[in-house]
């Protein structure tokens, strides 16, 4: 680097004796440093450093009030852990010891008084070099951090869209809007937020919830897309869809993507144990599972499908207040009706007559 580069670097000078300060200036002006500061008062050093930001101290060791053992103390103790300051020793005391202490406590290098001006400006100029190589490798590594920031920033972008569209694709089959997945997703990360768990649990619910039916993938369209009421054997062939997407989900080391897989698996459960795949009962069901099971089947009440026209915001109510303790987790749904009266989430349509609650759980 070359020397005319360095002349903007910032110089602080701390002695007790006048006449070092203005021989110490008298050196550095002569070889084109303009910007330096001095003081005769070393308790203002820690002032001047946190106004100033020196890239360099020239420290007297022997003064009175605070010595410059006390002021390497100071001043190494307030950098950060990764900063490079150096503290070049001017002292007349060249015992071991001395240079040991000042050593353990921060300074880079010394110089002996009486000063000699060639010996000076080389010591300077070498530190300072030190100094701004350092200051370049801290800013590439910034540089370096922000990209590998963005690049994950933009990883993650292209998961979610990813699994955005995985959940519109499943949704495609049986929805052309895609619509549900969206609202479910939605609408369980608000009922999590309310059941009180943490803002990073709230938001992976919210990316996750929406695969909840990623299996449908796997049904024949004649079961899947069939008008009317389904056969027992083809409701036993929709009941597939949760393992069918646990499975597909299944394997990942991403948190968003096993959270997923355990919707997937878990939203037909049923808190008295007749529910499917397993037949879990009460709080083996993770509570994900009974979050997305409350929302997706209020959602599927409330708007039309094709074996049914949308009920009505409070006839859906009802129906999760009938099945709180049988279907549902009570306390779920008890949350997501205080859900339904904070925010005023609206069913699409009008009443409709009979349901079938046997399609809603599909």
């Amino acid at each position: 680097m070359a020397i005319n580069s360095l002349e903007h670097a910032r110089i602080l000078v701390v002695d007790d004796e006048q006449t070092n300060i203005d021989l110490l200036e008298r050196i550095l002006a002569r070889a084109g440093y303009a910007n330096v500061k001095s003081t005769v008062e070393p308790e203002q050093v820690l002032a001047l450093c946190a106004h100033f930001q020196p890239d360099l101290i020239l420290l007297d060791l022997h003064m009175p009030k605070l010595d410059g053992f006390t002021i390497l103390q100071q001043v190494t103790s307030s950098l950060p852990t990764q900063a490079y300051l150096p503290i070049l020793v001017l002292t007349a005391d060249i015992s071991m010891e001395a240079k040991q202490r000042a050593l353990a406590y921060g300074a880079k290098d010394f110089l002996t008084k009486p000063l000699e001006r060639v010996e000076t400006l080389l010591r300077i100029k070498n530190l300072l070099e030190t100094r701004f190589l350092h200051l370049s490798r801290e800013n590439e590594n910034q540089r370096l951090e922000e990209k590998v920031r963005e690049r994950t920033d933009k990883l993650e972008q292209a998961q979610m869209e990813v699994l955005q569209l995985l959940a519109r694709a499943a949704e495609y089959r049986d929805d052309d809007t895609g619509h549900h997945t969206n609202r479910v997703g939605h609408q369980s990360a608000q009922l999590a937020e309310l059941l009180g768990l943490p803002a990073a649990d709230v938001e992976m619910i919210r990316r996750a919830a929406p695969l909840h039916d990623i299996g449908k993938i796997g049904i024949p369209d004649h079961i899947l897309l069939k008008p009317g009421r389904l056969t027992a054997a083809e409701f036993e062939v929709i009941t597939t869809h949760a393992v069918i997407g646990a499975n597909m989900l299944s394997g990942s080391q991403f948190p968003i993507l096993r959270l997923a897989e355990q919707i997937a698996l878990t939203h037909h459960e049923r808190w008295d144990g007749s529910g499917y795949p397993y037949g879990l009962r009460g709080d083996e069901i993770p509570l994900a599972g009974q979050i997305v099971a409350v929302v997706d089947v209020f959602d599927a009440l409330t708007h039309e499908r094709r074996y049914k026209p949308a009920w009505s915001v409070a006839e859906a109510v009802a129906e999760l207040e009938r099945q709180k303790g049988r279907q549902f987790a009570p306390r779920v749904v008890e949350a997501f009706i205080q859900l339904l009266g904070t925010v005023g989430l609206q069913g699409e349509g009008a009443a409709a007559a009979t349901v079938v609650v046997e399609a809603a759980a599909t």
